[in-house]
């Protein structure tokens, strides 16, 4: 059962009609107050008593004004001073409130779980992203390293060209020619001493001065 205790705040603004127009006044206000309390709590659930309260007063004051007022009777304020629910009730609210907790639980750790996922997931992707990025950085670099090398050497071969080409075209040069050509056919013959494959060579082979001879002129012909 539930039990409900409140407090009625009255005044008379008519004394002849609250001396005869009722027996005992404030009797009737109370039994007013409590019959008006039993039609407005059969509106709403037990559940939204305790919400409720603010409404329940208000309605109750104005109900007993509008039967009242013939009573010379005015009703200033009700207040519900104490709300006692039945005990399966308040046990029914406990379990409904450990249940709301226990929901809020689930849901605060699977919500942690999805976040903790999503961080996961975009560490990971932010790594591959990263990893990916290194990767073409090395290759960059990797072809501008070979690019500068292609140049430098051919920058360096030019430069070898042009210094043979002015070399040649000065008094002697095809002495400094000759010497040239005599080292490399030294240089060639010696790498084919460390072969082991069968090689078949001219006749004038072992004749170093007479193929340099040959030679020389060819080098010496954009004099």
């Amino acid at each position: 059962t539930l039990h409900l205790d409140g407090v009625l705040y009255l005044r008379v603004v008519d004394p002849y009609k609250a001396s005869y127009g009722v027996e005992d006044p404030e009797f009737a206000v109370t039994q007013l107050a409590q019959t008006t309390m039993r039609s407005e709590l059969g509106k709403i659930s037990l559940d939204n008593v305790f919400q409720e309260r603010d409404t329940l007063n208000h309605n109750i004051v104005a109900a007993i004004n509008h039967a009242a007022e013939v009573w010379g009777i005015r009703c200033l304020r009700y207040e519900i001073r104490d709300i006692q629910l039945p005990k399966t009730v308040v046990e029914a609210m406990q379990m409904q409130v450990e249940a709301e907790r226990k929901k809020r639980s689930v849901v605060l750790q699977s919500e942690g779980a999805r976040e903790a996922a999503i961080n996961v997931a975009e560490g990971q992707k932010q790594s591959k992203i990263l990893a990916s990025e290194a990767v073409r950085r090395e290759q960059i670099n990797h072809a501008t390293g070979t690019t500068e090398a292609i140049i430098a050497k051919a920058q360096a071969r030019a430069t070898g060209i042009l210094s043979v080409a002015e070399a040649l075209s000065k008094q002697s040069g095809d002495k400094a020619a000759g010497l040239n050509v005599a080292e490399l056919y030294v240089e060639a013959f010696s790498k084919l001493a460390k072969t082991n494959n069968t090689v078949i060579l001219p006749a004038s082979v072992g004749d170093p001065a007479s193929m340099v001879a040959q030679v020389t002129p060819l080098c010496m012909q954009k004099k």
